[in-house]
């Protein structure tokens, strides 16, 4: 069958396909699809909370939008496409399918059955060893065959298990959930973490609280931009009970980690909010089904545990499929090994107020738009439950930060004095950070971030900055220190490089005949503006804050 694949955008209730990126920017939907004219092969994409419906509607906006592609694709196959080739048919192996099943039939409708994973898996691959020793001396170089007539086997014993007796393989009934449990701050050093079990899945997450220095820049076709939330999804061999070398990031982990930082991204606060970079890294511990939703719900408890001021909590639910003629099983909270076995995998995540991400892959055609439908309801009540026992641990983002994680100021000073607090070659911002021990990011609209973990030295290194940047004002009262001393007056230092003159007729109310009798190079006076010529030369009093002497005569 020929395929096709849209991109489809919602802006105020009307769907739009292959939306420009300025349309992206305004639409609460951002979703692919790929399909045949039958059937949908495959879904992805974000969405800003939107409902079950409206999801369905997008579905099937996108499905009629490849209609039409298609049918100009079967246009161009007509007018200049060459035949298809035929394909030799493969020769048929009946006899070997039926000694297989003869051997293994029974003893893998038992094998189905065994709850726990690892313990299945053994006793099948034990099962397989003893086929291929029964049939070797028979059929010489057939392990390949072997192996894949078994696979069918058990594949359409497990679909009949679930299919009449409502049985799945660890036990449970189609809707479902595994056992939950979950414990937040685990990790005391980090700045919040979660450990979220379903299960044989876990997932344990740790959120990062950095500065504008962390933040990661993008260099893409579109051009260059820069991003302060990331989520870093690892996908160990050990959680599957695996040796591997590690080789580097994998596939499944850009694209499970893809999915899970965008599930999450909607109910991350702006910028003004919260000023702090945010990393979240989720480290599968043991995997059997839906890592990457473990990954949501353990990614969400973690911003929370870390103080991170987010909207809502966010938590995934994995779907599942069997379909055999007109008989139907909906699967909540899959296995890994009924996402092998079934016809879909459709994780879906989001708050208890709509969805916000999803990922489909249909390995059958025939999907009705009403078992999307079904399959989209029966999420949302599973989630509303996962939702529910995370907030049975951690309700609301916790009041305080992790007194590990840098405390950020923000500051605006004026475009003209950013080389003021630079200084040169950085001078004076190095001086800044040796003396407080505060990181400092000056952007190039005045605004300055200053991150640390002592709130003290933070407000120290604020203080500095805001000084140094100050203007002075009339009327305004400082204390100074005296800078220089002359026949006329004293200099003072009232704001970081910027001094104002004292006239020895404004040091004290009586006659002062010499500067030095009132104050010395190095003293701390408190002084006020009281004029501010056109050429921003400060006038200065001291005389202006003393009490003026009376003028009672009986004294």
């Amino acid at each position: 069958s020929l395929i096709a694949g849209v991109r489809v955008a919602c802006i105020d209730g009307r769907f739009i396909a292959n939306p420009t990126f300025e349309e992206l920017e305004q639409s609460n939907i951002d979703l692919v699809i790929a399909a045949s004219a039958e059937s949908i092969i495959m879904v992805e994409g974000e969405a800003q909370e939107i409902s079950e419906e409206e999801m369905v509607q997008a579905l099937s906006f996108g499905h009629e939008e490849i209609r039409k592609i298609i049918a100009l694709q079967d246009q161009i196959v007509g007018e200049s496409g060459k035949e298809k080739k035929t394909m030799p048919e493969a020769e048929s192996q009946d006899e070997l399918q039926r000694e297989v099943a003869a051997l293994c039939s029974a003893e893998l409708e038992t094998l189905i059955r065994i709850p726990e994973k690892s313990a299945r898996r053994e006793g099948i691959q034990a099962l397989a060893e003893k086929v291929k020793t029964a049939l070797a001396e028979k059929y010489p170089e057939k392990e390949t065959a072997i192996m894949e007539f078994l696979h069918e086997i058990e594949k359409g014993a497990m679909r009949r298990m679930v299919l009449t007796e409502n049985k799945r393989l660890d036990g449970r009934n189609p809707d479902q959930i595994r056992d939950i449990s979950i414990e937040v701050g685990i990790l005391p050093r980090a700045h919040g973490s979660a450990l979220f079990t379903r299960g044989q899945t876990q997932a344990l997450a740790a959120t990062t609280l950095g500065t504008k220095i962390d933040e990661q820049r993008i260099e893409e076709l579109e051009g260059e931009f820069r991003k302060t939330y990331m989520l870093h999804y690892n996908f160990p061999s050990f959680s599957t009970g695996e040796v591997k070398p590690n080789r580097g990031v994998s596939r499944r982990e850009v694209g499970h980690g893809n999915l899970a930082e965008r599930a999450l991204k909607p109910m991350i606060p702006g910028d003004k909010i919260f000023p702090y970079t945010l990393r979240i890294v989720s480290d599968v511990l043991e995997s059997n089904g839906s890592s990457s939703m473990a990954t949501v719900c353990a990614g969400s408890l973690s911003l929370m545990d870390a103080g991170v001021p987010v909207k809502d909590a966010v938590a995934g639910i994995a779907m599942g499929l069997i379909k055999e003629g007109e008989r139907i099983a909906i699967l909540t909270d899959i296995l890994g090994d009924e996402d092998h076995l079934g016809d879909m995998d459709f994780k879906v995540a989001g708050t208890r107020n709509g969805i916000t991400a999803f990922q489909m892959d249909i390995k059958i055609t025939g999907i009705s738009t009403e078992i999307m439908r079904e399959a989209l309801d029966r999420a949302k009540k599973a989630r509303q439950f996962v939702l529910e026992k995370m907030a049975a641990v951690l309700a609301r983002p916790r009041a305080q930060l992790s007194r590990y994680a840098p405390r950020i100021l923000s500051i605006k000073i004026p475009v003209d004095s950013i080389g003021k607090v630079i200084g040169p070659g950085g001078k004076n911002i190095r001086e800044i950070i040796e003396r407080t021990g505060a990181a400092i990011d000056i952007s190039d609209d005045g605004t300055v971030i200053v991150a640390s973990v002592d709130p003290d030295a933070g407000e120290k290194a604020a203080g500095i900055i805001r000084d140094m940047t100050a203007e002075v004002e009339i009327g305004a009262v400082y204390s100074g220190r005296v800078k220089r001393i002359m026949k006329f007056g004293a200099f003072v230092e009232v704001l970081p490089g910027k001094e104002g003159l004292v006239h020895i007729s404004e040091l004290d109310h009586k006659r002062v005949g010499r500067v030095e009798d009132v104050v010395r190079i190095g003293d701390e006076v408190k002084v006020k503006v009281i004029k501010i010529d056109n050429e921003g030369r400060v006038d200065l009093s001291r005389k202006a804050l003393l009490t003026a002497p009376s003028n009672d005569k009986a004294e």
